[in-house]
């Protein structure tokens, strides 16, 4: 074992005795000082069903540190709820918590000479902020997932949180009674674990498997089953092998690994939220991945899982069906994976999936064979137009409508819009405009599920576009357009349109355009005026202060000076 970060720091002489002195009051005794010492960043609150598990899952990681001969360390780190803050003020402090995660894994394992980490997250932002940590320290580390929820069920039909929402929708639109709406309410979220569908959790952790930081199989378990317990502990296993092998997150995470995460999002079907993630996790680490790599490989790859949002399915029924694992030899089978990309375990993600056939299981229809795909390329189209000349993602599964031109009916907030569409006052055909909600402007780019889930509830998903400067949820889907830049707050020309404007998304031809000369748009941006910041002190004032655009990732630590 090489001789380790906090050794090194407590055994240089007489001077570290008080260091010494503190840590034995914590457990340590002689022989422990020279062991590695790794942090357990762990994201546990009940304030959530998605992490109110963490901290059986920490017990079993310090055992599995400790048998394996390291010096556990627990430390805390923050989660927010996106399912609970959706639609209120309190979303847009979801993608700012991503950065604090970050910052506060990293001010710990710097701070305490940590020799490794393993993240334990549950919850959407979990996921990233640890890695942009991992990213930023390069010390040996492994993500453990908390593991997603299994479905909820009412009236014969699985269930998941985004049933809630579009039962909302419905419930307005007079297509469910009170009954119904509440037994969907009480029974869509039945016990501990992340979001089931193929929302952003369970689409962070598939692609974190795929990108080698964490175990085989671990991405779809179901929080509940023992094996994620026993997989929690074969990880700080491993970890602890790869601070012996001096296994660092810079020979993981590299461009190989970038592009097989993005392969295999496409071909789950996977949230509008990874594009965002993993630019802010590539660009951390420093490999260049921008918005025409996400093109570039969509085109290539097929969706090959029928899941929720738009499909059938669930993400334990993935887990049965062979996991991200089988998905990945699919794609290894027919080129479009890095099979010598390396794992933490050490091996290469072609001896990982040596054993595993190159064809699902015919008894069952989660995963499809390569030559009846649900789609025939990726669902997650980058647009392009006189309306995000930096670009902006759009979902484009289960949508029957890929092209659409109608009017602009522009808010200036999610909550004005969705007031409106439970009133009844968007028709078919329009094109809804959310403005103001971007990096900067909200600031912190909430997620649109309320207004999303609203339309489909209400029957108009396939007839109503809607675009906008904020996020959409992993649990979107229809003909929607999120992360337009630039972002309306800075002058983008999202900020130009207005009420009745003619507005185009178009999925096949990846357009995003106002029907607009270009001298009436420079018109308009000259008589345009920036709004005043919505926040002047606090987090929310700090992070719009030094966000940048979401085609960049929307990251804080990047161009400081």
């Amino acid at each position: 074992m090489p001789e380790n970060r906090r050794s090194q720091a407590i055994v240089q002489g007489v001077q570290r005795t008080p260091n010494r002195a503190m840590l034995r009051a914590v457990g340590f005794g002689d022989e422990d000082f020279t062991k590695p010492i790794v942090g357990i960043a762990n994201g546990y609150s009940n304030l959530t069903p998605c992490n109110v598990g963490l901290n059986d899952l920490a017990a079993r990681a310090q055992t599995g540190l400790s048998q394996a001969g390291a010096m556990p360390q627990v430390f805390g780190t923050i989660t927010i709820s996106d399912g609970i803050s959706m639609g209120t003020e309190g979303m847009k402090y979801s993608l700012v918590s991503r950065e604090v995660i970050a910052d506060a894994i990293e001010t710990v394992c710097n701070g305490q000479s940590m020799d490794g980490v393993l993240a334990l997250g549950g919850c959407d932002k979990n996921m990233p902020g640890a890695l942009m940590a991992i990213a930023r320290l390069n010390i040996p580390a492994i993500f453990v997932y908390g593991g997603t929820i299994k479905p909820g069920r009412y009236a014969g039909q699985d269930l998941t949180v985004v049933s809630a929402f579009e039962a909302v929708g419905e419930y307005s639109a007079g297509k469910i009674d009170d009954e119904t709406l509440q037994g969907i309410e009480r029974n869509a979220c039945p016990g501990v674990g992340s979001c089931g569908g193929m929302f952003t959790a369970n689409t962070m952790s598939s692609a974190f498997e795929a990108m080698g930081i964490s175990l085989p199989y671990s991405s779809t378990m179901a929080a509940e089953d023992a094996e994620k317990a026993e997989s929690t502990e074969q990880s700080a296993q491993v970890l602890v092998e790869a601070i012996r092998r001096q296994i660092l997150p810079r020979q993981l995470l590299t461009r190989q690994a970038f592009e097989n995460a993005i392969a295999v999002i496409m071909a789950v079907g996977g949230s509008t939220n990874s594009v965002l993630h993993l630019l802010a996790i590539a660009r951390t680490i420093g490999v260049e991945l921008t918005l025409d790599d996400f093109e570039t490989i969509r085109a290539r790859v097929p969706v090959l899982c029928d899941l929720k949002p738009s499909g059938r399915f669930v993400t334990v029924d993935l887990h049965r069906a062979g996991g991200i694992p089988q998905v990945m030899k699919i794609l290894l089978a027919h080129g479009l994976l890095h099979g010598d990309a390396l794992s933490v375990t050490g091996q290469t993600l072609a001896a990982i999936l040596a054993e595993v056939p190159e064809t699902p299981p015919s008894d069952q229809e989660v995963i499809r064979p390569w030559d009846n795909p649900v789609y025939s390329s990726g669902h997650l189209a980058i647009l392009r137009g006189n309306l995000a000349p930096d670009g902006a993602v759009a979902k484009i599964s289960g949508i029957k409508q890929p092209r659409i031109t109608g009017p602009a009916r522009v808010f200036e907030s999610e909550e004005t819009c969705l007031e409106a569409i439970l009133a009844g006052q968007i028709q078919a055909g329009d094109v809804v405009v959310v403005r103001y909600e971007g990096p900067k402007g909200g600031p912190g780019m909430r997620e649109m599920l309320a207004p999303t889930a609203a339309l489909v509830g209400a029957g108009l998903g396939d007839a109503v576009g809607l675009i906008t400067d904020g996020r959409f949820s992993g649990g979107t889907y229809g003909l929607v357009v999120g992360h337009v830049a630039p972002e309306a707050a800075v002058g983008g020309p999202l900020a130009l349109v207005q009420e009745d404007d003619t507005i185009t998304i178009d999925a096949h031809q990846r357009l995003l355009a106002v029907k607009l000369s270009d001298a009436e748009l420079a018109q308009r941006r000259a008589d345009w005026q920036p709004p005043q910041p919505r926040y002047t002190t606090g987090v929310l004032a700090k992070y719009a202060k030094l966000v940048s655009s979401s085609h960049l990732g929307a990251v804080t630590d990047v161009d400081l000076f």
